[in-house]
């Protein structure tokens, strides 16, 4: 075991708290995410404590932009949580961006990130205004998918333990930084005020049930806009779009398309766990849709 791991397991319980930036929380998911880490973990089950904004609906969403972004902003100033976990994907996070980071305080900074999806929306801002811990990686709603409970547990095992287990295996090999995103909402951070900065990074690709020529549009604007396209990770995006795709593989879960979706694209990641330290790195993750 690792000296941080050794550290990890003999402090106090980890506290994580869960929102939910863009869809609503299944109501089932909390008891069943809080079973899975006291089985995991009996002697310091962590303290995951699911803000109720996780619970409210407003059309889409887990209630309104303000409701939402006041959730966001309570937990991450807040010293009772070591980390945020966001709850699930949809749409509607980059909606708060600018609603909380003016209001983010110093323990923002000092706390662990992960989601994936809609969520990297929020991450890819946080990576360009310095936030130093994110990662990622599976989410809660994740626990009700086919084989969600192994993808959930890794999540757990990086966030208590920084399990290098649950990472994307070739994080273990190459020193270089990583950055995984999915590839959607990372083009749609492109020339905003909080592009994540990629210059060097090893950049991991996430995206499911999408049409070839959508993927393929979406590649040519993040090699080609500046100056990400100055950047050798960005050139090399196209080459190596990320992690293994088999929901049922112990490995990273790559979500799959609709069946008989046609002319799609083959199945091209679900959240690796890529935990990082300023950039985002990417842990294993589980099956896909719905998000």
């Amino acid at each position: 075991m690792r000296g941080e791991q050794l550290q990890r397991m003999t402090a106090a319980p980890l506290r994580i708290a869960v929102v939910a930036p863009a869809s609503r929380l299944s109501p089932e998911v909390p008891g069943l995410v809080q079973a899975l880490a006291a089985r995991m973990y009996p002697e310091q089950t962590p303290r995951l404590f699911f803000h109720p904004q996780c619970f409210l609906s407003s059309g889409h969403f887990a209630g309104d932009d303000a409701a939402r972004a006041a959730a966001l902003v309570e937990v991450a100033n807040s010293e009772a949580h070591d980390a945020v976990w966001f709850a699930r994907g949809g749409y509607g996070s980059g909606r708060l961006i600018e609603r909380v980071l003016a209001q983010f305080g110093p323990a923002a900074r000092d706390k662990t990130w992960l989601g994936y999806s809609d969520a990297g929306a929020l991450l890819a801002a946080f990576q360009s205004q310095g936030l130093g811990h994110l990662a990622h990686g599976p989410i809660p709603q994740d626990i009700l998918r086919e084989d969600g409970e192994a993808a959930v547990a890794r999540a757990l095992a990086w966030l208590v333990e920084r399990d290098p287990a649950a990472l994307e295996p070739t994080l273990a090999v190459d020193p270089r930084p990583a950055a995984a995103f999915n590839l959607t909402i990372l083009c749609s951070m492109l020339g905003t005020p909080w592009q994540p900065d990629l210059a060097g990074h090893v950049l991991m690709l996430e995206e499911v049930g999408e049409y070839m020529y959508r993927i393929d549009r979406s590649l040519l604007q993040l090699t080609a806009i500046r100056p990400c396209a100055a950047s050798p990770a960005c050139a090399s995006a196209a080459a190596a779009p990320s992690l293994p795709t088999n929901p049922t593989s112990p490995r990273a879960r790559m979500r799959s398309p609709a069946p008989g979706a046609p002319d799609r694209a083959s199945p091209t990641s679900a959240a690796p766990i890529s935990a990082t330290t300023r950039p985002t790195r990417s842990c294993r993750s589980g099956p896909g849709r719905p998000r």
